[in-house]
């Protein structure tokens, strides 16, 4: 399967340049495969980008800008719906390749298999406290510590517990 991305090489647009090397640079920096289609350069290849965008991604006035992300035949998206994938750590769903072993993806996977076996488990047992039991309190604290840092609220927490630190001892520097 080979990622095809649609670009135009000479856009006057700087907000389009942008957007083009941030897909072209963060595929090649990821080693993921794929192809620069040109509609500037070459009509067959803008022709068929504005036939395979969907009705539904199509701007008001019916011409899709670049870039536009395809696997294959395959449409993925624009540079919004990307960005979107990036920013949530979905990129290989979004472009519909495997992830890498070790990736923050495969994790998310790993751990939405786990909660759907878990959730399997409960069905099958019938009761929810039979499961509770089967599980020591430190088990539990465990999970919970690794939904919170997945969600990177503790990092958050942790900037914010330091930025009152930093006030308290400006204050009290000022009252000396």
């Amino acid at each position: 399967m080979v990622i095809k991305v649609f670009v135009a090489t000479s856009s006057g647009s700087t907000a389009i340049k942008k957007k083009q090397q941030e897909v072209v640079g963060f595929l090649e920096a990821n080693k993921i495969d794929f192809q620069q289609m040109d509609i500037a350069g070459d009509e067959d290849n803008r022709k068929w980008m504005r036939e395979n965008v969907p009705g539904e991604k199509k701007p008001q006035n019916g011409i899709p800008l670049p870039p536009q992300i395809f696997n294959e035949e395959r449409y993925c998206g624009d540079f919004e719906s990307f960005f979107s994938a990036k920013e949530e750590n979905i990129i290989y769903s979004f472009l519909g390749l495997a992830p890498p072993p070790g990736t923050k993806e495969t994790e998310k996977s790993d751990a939405t298999e786990e909660t759907e076996a878990k959730s399997e488990d409960k069905t099958d047992e019938g009761a929810h406290e039979e499961v509770q039991s089967t599980q020591s309190p430190s088990e539990s604290q465990q999970e919970s510590k690794e939904e919170h840092e997945a969600t990177g609220e503790e990092e958050e927490e942790k900037e914010k517990q330091e930025e009152g630190e930093e006030k308290e001892e400006v204050e009290e520097q000022e009252e000396s």
